[in-house]
């Protein structure tokens, strides 16, 4: 697939400071895009300056083929975006909002199918001003695809919204890129990026600290798969003595590192064998959470500087 979205050595500065600090990545066609990082980490700038709304200080950018600053208008026809805390006519309800956004595009939507898609069926002839904000953020993206784009930017599409409404937006994603659409998804939820992105990038400090698939960041970032039981620290202490592998007693239970597969019987033998009452056991591996948790934090302490994977 072709690359959709290209950034090559993206720099953004406000006087002395520098919000986004000559990055590089792509997007390909059809893929869900995952753009991760703290609050004030560039992520906001970076994405405002590929939908045309900043201009950039330096560096290439190009989505569809084209400049998002100089070739605006011919872009925004062929995009759809849905920004954070989506406002909107107070008055107007999601039916008439729709047919709105239809005029400007010149196009014909469907008001009826945009909103079940969305999961918005219930409010179609409401007011926006009675709306939830969780049902604000449905009408935004419902609206972002009016325009039929090639490359949806979702800034955040799930925030207040409740488990089931949350899921009904990831269909929504799925549906776009079966499509051949390209999602440029940013969120606060991890694992809601793990479970749909394609691809992934962190910035933090304006830089990107890690890139690939959530796989490859796991991989690659992660730390061992641990066996987990709920004991006492005299758990721990045992098993200390007893087992090569690292050991640690947090929150009232005792957790083992793993080297592979097999160890976990070798470590349940000498849970056993200790005498020490103890509860069910689990495994646990890292997620993506874990890893975002870990390199954010690492390079806020100066410990890392901007990496990616290939």
């Amino acid at each position: 697939m072709p690359d959709t979205i290209e950034v090559t050595k993206l720099t953004k500065t406000y006087g002395p400071v520098t919000a986004v600090n000559g990055i590089d990545f792509t997007v390909r066609q059809g893929d869900v895009f995952a753009f991760l990082g703290p609050n004030g980490a560039g992520k906001t700038t970076t994405t405002e300056i590929l939908e045309g709304l900043r201009p950039r200080t330096s560096g290439e950018v190009r989505v569809l083929g084209l400049d998002p600053w100089s070739q605006g208008r011919e872009l925004h026809r062929q995009v759809g975006v849905i920004p954070q805390e989506f406002r909107f006519i107070e008055k107007i309800t999601p039916t008439e909002a729709i047919h709105y956004y239809g005029a400007l595009f010149d196009t014909h939507p469907d008001a009826p199918k945009l909103l079940e898609q969305v999961a918005l069926s219930d409010k179609a002839n409401a007011r926006f001003d009675t709306l939830s904000g969780g049902q604000k953020q449905k009408l935004g993206l419902a609206l972002a695809l009016v325009s039929e784009p090639k490359v949806c930017f979702l800034d955040e599409p799930t925030t207040g919204l409740d488990p089931q409404a949350r899921r009904a937006i990831w269909q929504v994603i799925r549906t776009l890129k079966s499509e051949g659409r390209t999602v440029f998804l940013t969120t606060h939820y991890l694992e809601e990026a793990e479970l749909l992105a394609d691809q992934v990038a962190i910035i933090n400090h304006g830089s990107i600290i890690a890139r690939g698939t959530p796989e490859q960041i796991i991989e690659a970032h992660g730390g061992a798969e641990r066996l987990s039981v709920e004991a006492p620290p005299s758990m721990a202490e045992y098993l200390k003595r007893s087992l090569p592998y690292p050991v640690q007693a947090a929150d009232g239970r005792v957790n083992i590192e793993m080297r592979e597969k097999g160890d976990a019987l070798r470590i349940l033998t000498a849970i056993e064998a200790s005498g020490i009452p103890w509860k069910g056991f689990s495994t646990k591996t890292d997620t993506l959470e874990d890893v975002f948790v870990r390199l954010v934090g690492r390079m806020d302490e100066g410990e890392i500087k901007g990496t990616a994977l290939a």
